[in-house]
């Protein structure tokens, strides 16, 4: 098949879990004999930089960017608000993406049309305008679920009724949107049963985020610190979110009672002087040059996610490489973990400083917890999720 891959962000380089995802995707189509041709976004956040990318890759999908402006206009927010348009998701709109995507579709003609997000869906009308080509929607989170969990933890009552405005437009937007594709690639079971529930009508299968498994092994390091730590991009909303609360609701206690452990946090856009020298024992890194080295020299990974959908890629990436996880039942959503087995789960300030204590205490703990993880992974592997992918595709795609 010929596949069109549209991106809202450059899958390379992969510096985000989005990225690797996309890639993933990429790269599995790609190893089973398929052709694939790359148009995708780039933004102020994510830059398009060919001279990363291999001439192997550059050669193979023919990868083109269009820069987009995607940073919150109050001009534009506030027009989004008398009207009918959702502005989370018509900022991705771009005339320039727009025309280059109509040339493309003038030339060429493609078996299926891949879209990433919600956030390409405005070039539908594009797309068939063009092509003839099933499209198929890659849905990494449901948008608006992660802007009503927001807006419930909102204190200040005009932001809190503006998000739970836009909350609404995005579900609504969803509904109407989602309903006209071919079909839904739904990143977690949790995310597929919600767009039922929500009334989409299209045919919707459960195929989550995929790793090249056998690549971790070498990664492993049999002797990390012990030390927890996270690893995440902080222009992310959820994830800034859910670091603040575990700063203030959970760390100091942890403190009291392990005063000589140590948490760092990773990750691009991090705000250093909302966190640094305000917390004892604490580490700003940063962004690191290579995620997987980072995550191998360290015990613990935190995944304290409040408010998100779909699948968090680094809890598989964590477990992978065989890390001994703690997270908020939302944060391992979609991961198909089983509490005190693969992962562990804490909600609360409470459960999360004894799960902590557990992983000192306990004997042998942290040892079965990290053997598990890494045979749970093996349930990710690529090549299988990329297989079932293309079943989709061609179950639904108009012949």
């Amino acid at each position: 098949m010929k596949i069109l891959q549209l991106c809202h962000k450059p899958p390379l380089p992969a510096v985000d879990g989005g990225c690797i995802a996309m890639n993933n995707i990429t790269q599995g189509l790609l190893k089973s004999g398929h052709k694939v041709k790359i148009l995708t976004i780039y933004t102020f956040k994510h830059d398009f930089m060919p001279e990363r990318m291999s001439k192997e890759y550059l050669d193979a999908t023919n990868i083109e960017g269009v820069y987009v402006d995607t940073r919150l206009n109050a001009i534009d927010a506030f027009s989004s608000f008398i009207t009918a348009d959702s502005y989370n998701v018509n900022r991705f709109f771009s005339t320039d993406f727009d025309i280059k995507l109509s040339r493309i579709l003038k030339n060429e003609t493609f078996d299926v049309i891949h879209i990433e997000s919600l956030f390409m869906t405005p070039y539908l009308g594009t797309i068939r305008r063009y092509s003839k080509a099933s499209v198929f929607l890659r849905a990494h989170n449901l948008e608006f679920v992660i802007w009503e969990k927001i807006a419930k933890g909102t204190r200040n009552i005009f932001k809190k009724i503006y998000l739970i405005y836009l909350s609404k437009k995005l579900r609504s937007y969803e509904v109407k949107t989602l309903n006209e594709v071919a079909g839904i690639a739904a990143i977690s079971e949790e995310d597929r049963k919600r767009f039922i529930s929500m009334g989409i009508q299209r045919p919707i299968e459960t195929i989550p985020f995929g790793i090249d498994y056998a690549s971790y092994a070498h990664r492993r390091n049999k002797e990390p610190e012990m030390a927890l730590f996270h690893l995440g991009s902080m222009d992310w909303s959820p994830n800034l979110e859910g670091i603040q609360w575990f700063l203030n609701e959970v760390w100091p206690k942890v403190r009291i009672q392990r005063p000589h452990l140590k948490l760092y946090l990773a990750g691009r856009s991090m705000p250093e002087e909302q966190f640094a020298d305000k917390y004892e024992n604490m580490e700003v890194v940063g962004e690191v040059d290579d995620a997987k080295d980072f995550m191998s020299s360290k015990a613990i990974m935190i995944v304290p996610l409040l408010s998100a959908g779909g699948v968090r890629v680094k809890i598989i990436e964590g477990l992978a490489l065989g890390k001994v996880i703690i997270s908020t039942s939302i944060g391992a959503e979609g991961s198909d973990c089983t509490d005190n087995k693969d992962i562990l789960i804490a909600d609360t300030p409470g459960e999360w400083v004894k799960a902590i204590d557990r992983l000192f205490e306990e004997k042998d703990l942290l040892h079965r917890l990290s053997t598990n993880a890494m045979i749970h992974a093996q349930k990710f592997d690529n090549d299988s999720i990329i297989q079932s992918l293309l079943s989709f595709y061609k179950k639904n795609r108009k012949s």
